[in-house]
């Protein structure tokens, strides 16, 4: 094999004129995960006979052979032939020419003329072709040095992970250490050549040879956004431990400024259990548009200290209101408002645990909240502290039982403040038979509050203690039926479940974290309508549900079918805003979901008002997956007055190497997308392209468009700017990655 002659010496001082020197290394986008690198053994026992053939021997067997036509010579995984060869016994060496083909340790080696010490493992050949087993690299050299059994050094070398005599790209490097054992190449001044253009080059370049994390350099990340700002990410890796690791970075913003960041990552055991953590944080000196300085922390720790005993943090904090908008690269970060801070720790035993946290939340407004209050975000109530505790037994003598408690001291700079204690204690008797089921349940909820800041007039201390009593039954019956042509056993299980509690007037009573559940099929289920415990809901109701699913016969559901309605038997009258409700009944849920073959798979939920007949919410999914790399992605949600968006995603292959990436979210209430993305990817043996945009909104005003564009070098690097793998993992669910064996 010969590689495509490289460019001349012009073509490279032009491919230093216009590229930046840049170290290029595999990019490690999933750091924590420790790689499965299959590395062959290679040390060898020194005792190893050597094993030689040839059509003419002669010479001393005891000092010196000399080998003649067709010779071969072996040694445990060392393996050679030429057309002559001479073997030094006492040296155990040998020096082979003409029409050399070498293999040593899963790597191959064609040359003119060799020679290689078996104990040592150093020799040298001369003009060779090489091929590597790890990463099936390749390339040519004018020489090749081998300093060890796993150490060499390439001159005037080439090499790439490109099939065939014209590679799509290779580099052209003057020195090449391949090191197997530290599975790290090093390379001396370079120049990478792409479709023969020179595209990039460095005084200095490093990568895996296994497509491993290591230290080193990362591609350098460009950005343009639809505000002008154009930016240069050039960050650091630090492969600190397999388990460890650390990237810092400079970000130049032309409109902004440099912003200084870093990210550290660990997991690992201890005697204890795991621990693992996060942190990241970036600081912007004197902000060229808001004359100040501006930063973000976010870190995250979880770490076991003795058996059962854990402890952990999640603390979130930014410099000002508008820094998500100006900053984030994603809908989810630019969409982040409320930041928490919290330190807990926690002890688990086999029947009851405890926790204890400290919680509070640096609220950022949306910009639009000053000239329209409607946008201004909660702010939620501190926890300085709140301790949790929780019991539980199943089956005792055939009882379940479990205990709930809490103690919270609730602080905030404009409500009213105070502690609340809480003790939630539940007893139930399960009775579970072939084809029907009843559990009886009996429960009893105390609270008590001692309030510092109250409103007008307000009682200090408050007491209250309800108890619930429900009844959850249901039938199970069976039929053989088929679905999609294939045999199933489809169920069909009505399910009734009664609830009292009495009512008590909680209009005193303050509200610190409660809200009302989203009405929906699990909640339907529940004893208490509201969410938190500062309201109990008084309750004479049965909720009537039946669902139909259909079994493949190893247990695995295909489809379920929902239908589910609550009946109130007397006025709701606790409600957070005390108004009571007098409706008889509650709107209807419908739901469909399930994956009805191997290709399709969908999820649906209706909730509709029989007494207004409307449509309160509703959702639909889709997914279409007919083979690798296809998949469409459908969805429509529906919240009246609120939210009317449809979404399609999509991965689909043009041709038989180009492959579109879609998406875009339209809000049918605003008449505008909120969510866009296009892209395209051309899949080659040994490398991948992708470019294209994306848009999403960072405020209620505002929106963020930005542009990509990468080239892959399988076994090499990323070369580009934008992150577009990120966008598109995100955006399209079931998307896969075109070479996922490459790298990570």
């Amino acid at each position: 094999m010969s590689l495509k002659k490289p460019a001349a010496l012009s073509s490279q001082r032009w491919a230093y004129a216009l590229t930046a020197l840049v170290t290029a290394t595999a990019v490690p986008l999933h750091a924590q995960t420790v790689q499965n690198v299959q590395k062959r053994e290679r040390t060898e026992d020194p005792n190893l006979p050597v094993t030689v053939r040839a059509e003419e021997i002669s010479g001393r067997p005891e000092r010196e052979l000399i080998l003649e036509r067709k010779v071969e010579l072996s040694r445990g995984q060392t393996r050679m032939k030429a057309d002559r060869a001479c073997f030094k016994n006492v040296e155990n060496e040998v020096t082979a020419n003409g029409n050399v083909w070498m293999e040593r340790f899963g790597d191959t080696y064609r040359g003119e003329e060799l020679q290689l010490n078996l104990s040592s493992g150093k020799g040298w050949v001369l003009h060779p072709e090489y091929r590597m087993e790890l990463n099936n690299a390749q390339g040519s050299a004018r020489r090749v040095d081998f300093i060890s059994e796993d150490e060499a050094i390439v001159t005037d070398g080439t090499y790439t992970t490109c099939e065939g005599l014209l590679p799509d790209w290779y580099l052209k490097s003057n020195t090449l250490r391949l090191d197997a054992g530290r599975d790290v190449g090093v390379a001396g001044k370079t120049v990478i050549y792409f479709k023969g253009v020179p595209i990039i080059g460095a005084p200095a370049l490093s990568f895996s040879l296994s497509g491993a994390r290591r230290s080193g350099w990362l591609p350098p990340t460009i950005g343009y956004s639809s505000k002008g700002r154009a930016e240069i990410l050039q960050p650091y890796y630090v492969n600190i431990a397999p388990n460890r690791d650390l990237t810092v970075y400079p970000r130049w913003m032309l409109d902004r400024g440099l912003q200084l960041g870093a990210t550290g990552r660990y997991l690992g055991e201890n005697a204890y259990g795991g621990y693992e953590g996060k942190t990241h944080a970036e600081f912007l000196i004197n902000d060229k548009i808001t004359k100040t300085d501006r930063w973000r922390l976010d870190s995250q720790h979880t770490q076991g200290v003795a058996p059962g005993w854990s402890y952990g943090w999640n603390l979130k904090a930014a410099s000002d209101d508008n820094y998500p908008s100006d900053f984030s690269q994603s809908i989810s970060t630019s969409a982040e408002r409320q930041l928490v801070r919290e330190i807990r720790t926690d002890y688990r035993t086999k029947y009851w645990n405890a926790s204890a946290r400290v919680q509070s939340y640096q609220v950022l407004q949306d910009p639009v909240s000053a000239t329209d209050p409607s946008r201004t975000v909660p702010r939620p109530y501190d926890r300085l502290p709140e301790l949790l505790f929780h019991a539980g037994r199943y089956d005792v003598k055939g009882f379940d039982w479990a205990v709930d408690s809490e103690m919270t001291r609730f602080a905030h700079p404009d409500l009213p403040t105070g502690n609340r204690a809480v003790v939630v204690s539940q007893v139930s008797y399960p009775i579970v038979r072939p084809g029907y089921f009843v559990t009886p349940k009996l429960m009893l909820h105390a609270s008590a509050y001692e309030l510092e800041k109250t409103k007008a007039d307000g009682p200090r201390t408050l007491t209250r203690s309800l108890p619930t009593f429900s009844l959850d039954s249901g039938l199970v019956f069976e039929r053989d039926a088929r679905l999609t042509g294939r045999k199933m056993t489809q169920t069909l299980e009505p399910r009734l479940f009664y609830v009292y509690t009495p009512y008590k007037d909680q209009s005193q009573f303050p509200n610190f974290d409660t809200f009302e559940a989203t009405f929906n099929l699990a909640q339907i289920f529940n004893e208490n309508r509201f969410i938190g415990n500062d309201r109990v809901s008084d309750a004479n109701q049965v909720t009537a549900a039946l669902v139909s699913r259909f079994l493949e016969t190893n247990g695995a559901e295909r489809l379920r079918l929902v239908l589910g309605q609550r009946f109130y038997l007397n006025e709701q009258r606790v409600q957070l805003v005390n108004t009571p409700r007098t409706e008889s009944r509650s709107d209807v849920l419908l739901a469909a979901s399930g994956r009805i073959s191997d290709k399709w798979s969908f999820d649906s939920a209706v909730q509709y008002n029989a007494s207004a007949s409307s449509v309160v919410t509703q959702n639909y999914g889709m997914q279409w997956q007919p083979g690798a790399k296809k998949v469409i992605n459908a969805e429509y949600r529906y919240l009246r007055d609120v939210v009317k968006n449809a979404m399609v995603s999509s991965q689909w292959p043009l041709s038989k190497r180009w492959y579109g990436v879609g998406r875009v979210t339209y809000s049918v209430l605003e008449h505008k997308v909120v969510e866009g993305l296009v892209g395209l990817e051309y899949q080659a043996d040994c490398w991948v392209f992708r470019v294209g945009g994306q848009r999403f909104v960072t405020t209620t005003r505002d929106t963020s468009n930005s542009m990509f564009v990468q080239l892959e070098l399988n076994g090499l690097s990323k070369l580009g700017f934008g992150s577009p793998l990120e966008s598109f993992y995100k955006s399209v669910p079931g998307y896969t990655r075109l070479n996922q064996g490459s790298g990570r």
